[in-house]
């Protein structure tokens, strides 16, 4: 599938209304039925005004923080409107990318399919064999093959 990695750059400590940049857009991006979305604290960063932002001991509200996701293009731009029209001032970047899921069925999605031990699903499964197939035989030594392998006797 083709369109949108929107990434948002705030701080843990910036502000929309009386919550963080971060809750209110992550509660934005849900309404809108958006999954998908990570959030990553960041070590250190230099903000658009050139301030260096760091999460110290002392101050971890000063934390830089991405909200990243993959989207479609008319979810992109219902997104940045909701931004837009919030007047909400955060800085963000909008790159074209390919994306989509490897692997498995829906099972991945935990909202769909409750959590499941997969190994106990596994066709070849039996209730006297583990998960992962036959029981194996611990390796045996190799026969001796000449006088100087093989161990003395007792007499």
């Amino acid at each position: 599938m083709h369109g949108y990695q929107l990434t948002f750059y705030t701080g843990q400590d910036r502000r929309h209304g009386h919550q963080s940049v971060c809750e209110w857009l992550l509660g934005e991006v849900r309404r809108l039925g958006i999954r998908g979305v990570t959030v990553v604290n960041c070590a250190e960063g230099i903000g658009h005004a050139g301030a260096h932002h760091a999460a110290h001991m002392l101050r971890l509200a000063d934390q830089p923080v991405q909200i990243v996701m993959a989207v479609t293009e008319e979810e992109a731009e219902r997104v940045l409107d909701i931004v837009r029209t919030a007047n909400a001032h955060v800085f963000y970047v909008r790159v074209p990318v390919e994306f989509g899921l490897i692997g498995g069925a829906a099972s991945h999605d935990r909202r769909r399919a409750p959590a499941r031990d997969m190994r106990l699903e596994a066709p070849h499964a039996t209730p006297n064999e583990p998960p992962d197939g036959p029981p194996h035989e611990p390796p045996q030594d190799p026969p001796a093959t000449d006088a100087r392998s093989t161990p003395a006797r007792k007499p």
